[in-house]
């Protein structure tokens, strides 16, 4: 999955423009830059990020809010690799390299017949900062397929090796949010995937989708559609500048969501095992008129309000200013706070 050590390229920090690197496409400028691009090279990563005194790791840029001046170090996770470890007739073990797309790793899987992940089809980003956000979409989360991951600790310049309760995971969180920036590079992320494998089809987006209407669908099935329903309510951000989801789904009391479905009848909820329920944030932003609208050089996407985009020339400022008009509506009108998802810089 790498190069060996004797030709990995030395780290040589540099300044770089991060415009193309971070998918909201706000203008951002690196003064220290440097691309990791083979394992061999992370005792060199934590030498520079000590003498830097902060660093940020950089993936897909799918999810950071860049202002226009990035301060110290920016390391770029570019590791690649993905392999099958071990197939059982419990699971297929498959191992991705932190620097993989999530969405490459994803089909390569539906491809190899490994399946389980295509639940989690298109979602932006990096097989590295897929365990420190605990993606999930369509029913499935990261952790229901978790196995194991492979960090560097940036500061003890040392592997560890992390189990899921090393991970902490939780809707939209784990033990990585809760850490100094920059104090670990992952790796590579090992996945186990049932078998037999059971489809996913709770969210009634997929329960109305004609591939899965009827019959007995496949993963590739499900991944397609997945895909179809992705792209027909989310921007392509090599088009319109997006981070996806800027919002989690508030988590309520089953009284303060019964108290809200009371006051508001289409209200969109949904059980969690713990007997709490998740609200749809999309709806919630909906609800208070802001789909399709701007404020400044920033807006709502038309089509899905828990969308926020760049129209152009918007900066983390501009963002964030939205951002902020949209919390204090749905304070207003439904008691909830939204919390945002990217990580602001």
């Amino acid at each position: 999955m790498s190069n060996s050590p004797a030709t990995a390229p030395v780290l040589v920090p540099r300044q770089q423009d991060l415009s193309a690197l971070n998918t909201l496409g706000l203008a951002a400028m690196a003064e220290a830059y440097v691309s990791v691009d083979d394992p061999s090279q992370l005792p060199a990563l934590s030498a520079l990020a000590a003498r830097s005194g902060s660093l940020l790791v950089l993936g897909g840029g799918s999810n950071l809010v860049l202002p226009q001046a990035v301060p110290g170090l920016v390391a770029r996770v570019a590791l690649r690799g993905v392999r099958l470890l071990q197939a059982t007739p419990d699971a297929w073990l498959v191992e991705a390299a932190g620097g993989e797309t999530w969405h490459g790793f994803v089909a390569e899987c539906v491809r190899q017949g490994w399946d389980g992940l295509e639940n989690l089809a298109l979602i932006p980003g990096t097989v590295g900062a897929a365990p420190v956000q605990n993606i999930g979409a369509y029913g499935v989360e990261l952790a229901d397929r978790f196995d194991s991951l492979t960090a560097w600790d940036v500061r003890a310049g040392r592997y560890v090796e992390m189990s899921a309760a090393d991970c902490r995971y939780a809707y939209r969180d784990s033990v990585f949010k809760h850490q100094p920036p920059g104090s670990w590079v992952i790796v590579s992320v090992r996945l186990r995937l049932p078998r037999p494998w059971q489809p996913v089809l709770g969210y009634p987006d997929l329960q109305r989708h004609p591939r899965l209407a009827q019959g007995q669908p496949t993963a590739r099935d499900i991944f397609e559609a997945v895909c179809e329903i992705r792209r027909a309510k989310l921007p392509d951000p090599a088009v319109t500048g997006n981070a996806g989801s800027f919002f989690k789904n508030p988590i309520v009391s089953a009284a303060q969501r019964d108290a809200l479905a009371g006051e508001h009848p289409g209200l969109v909820s949904y059980p969690q095992p713990d007997g709490r329920y998740k609200l749809a944030a999309g709806w919630l932003i909906d609800q208070c008129g802001w789909k399709g609208r701007s404020l400044g050089a920033a807006g709502v996407h038309d089509r899905q309000a828990l969308v926020l985009v760049n129209r152009g020339g918007a900066t983390a400022a501009d963002i964030m200013a939205l951002a902020q008009a949209i919390q204090a509506d749905v304070v207003a009108r439904f008691g909830v706070m939204l919390e945002p998802e990217p990580v602001v810089v």
